[in-house]
């Protein structure tokens, strides 16, 4: 059905759904057919270091090659390698700590403190470190927000905090990424840090504590480019208690960590000494990139990206009764195949002034492993790329009014989505799950956290036959069903309708940065807007 339509933004809007129809054509047939191929039980549902890898990268370079695209990896290559560092814990670790009076107490690893050497040689030796309290370990400077004040942490141990304060001086329902554990090592480790505590707030007994210890023996995978602290741990109440008291701090006096105006201060006169190893076990797995060089300014990257990986068959759920086998259909069978026909499409347009790359990301499944690696050892600098496009689970219903993003308010990616959406009758909106953490679980997130404007598309849940209601209800029973199990399959009636509407307009969007010499920006609240503004330079 038609609507009679007036005046200038209506006729405005008819020729841009007119232009942008012309300039491409997604398929869904063609999406469906991709998802087949790579979802199929003889790729063993993609896990990295498999057959499945090695099925994968060559289905995805064969495409490329047919395409006539050059390779985007390193020296001219179609694959960077990831090494992938997993580590355990070696049984013997040693902490102690040195009161003002001279005074050494052992520490029982494990039950008083944990401590994990999960660092690039695997080793933490500390000899009477100074220590230092700093709240909840935030610098925030565009939210007036600063935990360190003028204290030098170098060469000590700063002590933090979980989580973020409440309220809207950060980001209401949804997290921001000073909250993580990683953000608080890194900026630690920025000030010249040797290692990082969590305070727990149980005692010894309570069942946070025992949480808190069951988690640390875990064997764990470093993310690369983490922050090379000598090593990082947990200390319950109690001990913190014991350290305040022979600082001769008076906890009550101190000003209230939520509400800004404290300031880290020094645990004057007490020390840590630690010693722990762990053994480290190394897998190798890959990034596949494919590039579009830029006619004009081919030093400048527009980033498709999304992950091959998924979370593998019998060798990786030998537990498992019947289908053993994660296909990955929609995660991330569904994004890989859109990239790949974002490629296809972008081949087909003539070659635009910035470079694209089409970015496979190993490893997300582990940690958003592979993205990761690639921006803690771009191919294309990260100062010079203009952002990052990520497509994580395409969605699979009929036409949506609304185009969902993770991390609405961020940066202005999304002002530009909005302005082509909406002479399609179509709208931004935030992914309606604050409490999943969403825009820190996916590929965008790296990049993001290295200063690259990034945006990650979601599923609309307002669909145009049946609304918000029947819509929300549908997604959540898909998602309830197949994410992360063996039902996650192709089947012939796969719904990728809105699939092709929402690369569409990424295929808009992209383009327009491709052939324009602008910058997207982070918003002034953004976290992510003062690590873009320390390489400013490199865009003048």
């Amino acid at each position: 059905m038609f609507r009679k339509m007036m005046g200038g933004v209506a006729v405005a809007a008819v020729l841009l759904a007119a232009g942008m129809a012309s300039a491409q054509d997604f398929s869904a047939a063609q999406l469906s057919e991709g998802v087949r191929v790579i979802s199929a039980d003889e790729f063993q549902g993609r896990y990295p270091g498999t057959e499945g890898e090695r099925l994968t990268l060559a289905w995805l370079q064969a495409q490329y090659e047919a395409m006539g695209l050059q390779p985007g990896g390193p020296n001219g290559q179609w694959l960077q390698p990831v090494e992938l560092k997993r580590y355990t814990p070696v049984a013997g670790a040693t902490a102690a700590w040195t009161g003002p009076d001279g005074t050494t107490h052992a520490l029982t690893v494990g039950t008083d403190i944990t401590v994990r050497a999960v660092t690039n040689d695997g080793r933490a030796s500390i000899q009477n470190a100074p220590l230092v309290f700093a709240g909840h370990g935030i610098h925030a400077p565009e939210r007036n927000w600063d935990d360190y004040g003028d204290l030098d942490v170098r060469g000590k141990v700063v002590i933090v905090v979980a989580g973020e304060p409440d309220g809207a001086l950060f980001n209401g329902p949804y997290a921001t990424n000073y909250q993580s554990g990683a953000y608080k090592a890194d900026e630690a480790f920025r000030r010249g840090a040797v290692g990082v505590i969590t305070l727990v707030a149980g005692n010894a007994t309570s069942p946070m504590w025992q949480g808190a210890m069951r988690g640390n023996a875990r064997t764990r995978t470093l993310t690369p480019g983490a922050a090379d602290l000598e090593f990082s741990g947990a200390i319950n109440h109690d001990v913190a208690a014991l350290w305040a008291t022979a600082a001769g701090l008076d906890i009550s006096q101190l000003p209230n960590i939520a509400d800004g105006r404290f300031r880290a201060v020094a645990l004057n006169g007490v020390t840590l000494s630690v010693e722990a190893s762990e053994t480290i076990e190394t897998l190798v797995t890959h990034n596949l990139l494919a590039r579009i060089p830029g006619t004009e300014h081919p030093d400048e990257t527009i980033v498709y990206s999304a992950h091959w990986d998924h979370v593998g068959g019998e060798g990786q759920h030998p537990g498992v009764q019947g289908d053993n086998i994660f296909n990955g259909a929609w995660d991330n069978a569904s994004g890989t195949v859109g990239v790949v026909e974002m490629a296809r499409q972008l081949s087909a347009a003539p070659r635009p002034k910035r470079s694209i790359v089409f970015a496979h990301m190993a490893a997300e499944e582990m940690g958003l492993l592979g993205a990761y690696g690639y921006t803690a050892n771009p191919v294309w600098p990260l100062e010079t790329t203009v952002a990052d496009i990520n497509i994580d689970m395409l969605p699979l219903s009929g036409s949506t009014r609304d185009i969902a993003i993770f991390g609405k308010g961020q940066n202005d990616l999304e002002d530009r989505l909005q302005a082509l959406a909406e002479p399609l009758g179509r709208y931004v909106s935030d992914d309606g799950m604050p409490e999943q953490g969403f825009y820190y679980r996916s590929d965008h997130f790296p990049f993001a956290r290295a200063g690259v404007p990034a945006l990650m598309t979601w599923h609309g849940w307002d669909l145009v036959e049946g609304g918000r209601e029947a819509g929300e209800a549908a997604w959540r029973a898909r998602f309830a069903a197949d994410y992360h199990k063996p039902s996650d399959e192709w089947s012939a009636d796969l719904d990728f309708t809105s699939a092709v509407e929402n690369l569409t307009l990424l295929y808009r969007l992209g383009l327009d940065l491709a052939n324009s010499s602008d910058w997207p920006g982070w918003k002034p609240t953004s976290e992510f807007a003062v690590v873009r503004a320390r390489s400013d330079d490199a865009r003048q």
